[in-house]
This record gives structure tokens, sequence and C-alpha cells, in this order.
């Protein structure tokens, strides 16, 4: 009895733990320590495409704040829209910036919360970066 009550709990803790490994639901600000200050006004597009240190950045940060619902490895199991697919232009990038700022809703039901209070936009582009650094096979 007593070994299944410590497997039950065991299992318990580790399904948890996987739960949270790819962020706790808090929205939650990502550090940019290391990548170019981008001043107050909002670029249009995205200034560090290419920029290693950044795709390492935008991966934390995109773990934390995205792949909940945008998936894993940026792979979406469709609960929302698979960011590999935008392109790699002005056309994306401000797209991309508007929604993650402003968030979207839908019939009054908030699809993906703003995060525009909550991520720097050093840590909006860095998240961009990593995104476009994931192959879309």
């Amino acid at each position: 009895m007593f070994r299944a009550i410590i497997l039950g709990g065991t299992l318990a803790l580790g399904a948890a733990g996987s739960a949270l490994a790819h962020g706790d639901g808090a929205p939650a600000p990502i550090a940019t320590d290391g990548l170019p200050s981008l001043g107050e006004d909002f670029k249009t597009q995205n200034p560090y495409r290419g920029n290693d240190l950044a795709v390492r950045i935008g991966e934390g940060g995109y773990n934390q704040n995205c792949a909940r619902c945008h998936g894993l490895d940026v792979k979406s199991g469709g609960m929302a829209p698979d960011l590999r697919e935008l392109t790699s232009d002005e056309t994306g990038d401000s797209w991309f910036a508007a929604r993650v700022t402003g968030g979207a809703t839908k019939d009054g039901r908030v699809r993906m919360p703003p995060f525009g209070e909550i991520l720097s936009q050093e840590a909006i582009w860095a998240i961009r970066t990593y995104v476009e650094s994931r192959p879309k096979d």
C-alpha cells in the first residue's frame, strides 16, 4: 500500500512538472541583457533578425509566454496559429508586433492576451527572431 502511495505521488509530481515545462500560465517579462536597446519608438521591422543571442533569449521568452498555446518548438497543435507560417518581412513583422502587444479578441472572448505591458520591445523582437529560426517542416 505504501509503495502504491509513493508511486502515485511520484507520477503526479512528474505530470505536474511536465505541464509546467513550458510556462506556468502567468505571462512574465524576460531579461534581454546583451541585446542592443531599441529605444522608445516601436520598430516596424525585426531589428534582431539573424542575431544568435536574440534567438537564445527569444527561445526562453517563447517557452515562458507563448508555448502553452502556440506549441513547443513553435509547432502548433491547432489551438493557436502556427507562428512559423508568418512571413519574414515587414508585413509579418507588423502583424506579429501588433498581435503580441495588443492581443486578440473574437466574439468578446480573449483569444490571446495582450503582452504589450509585460514584454519589452526587445523581448518581443527576440521572440520573433526565435520563431523565425524554427524550421517549418
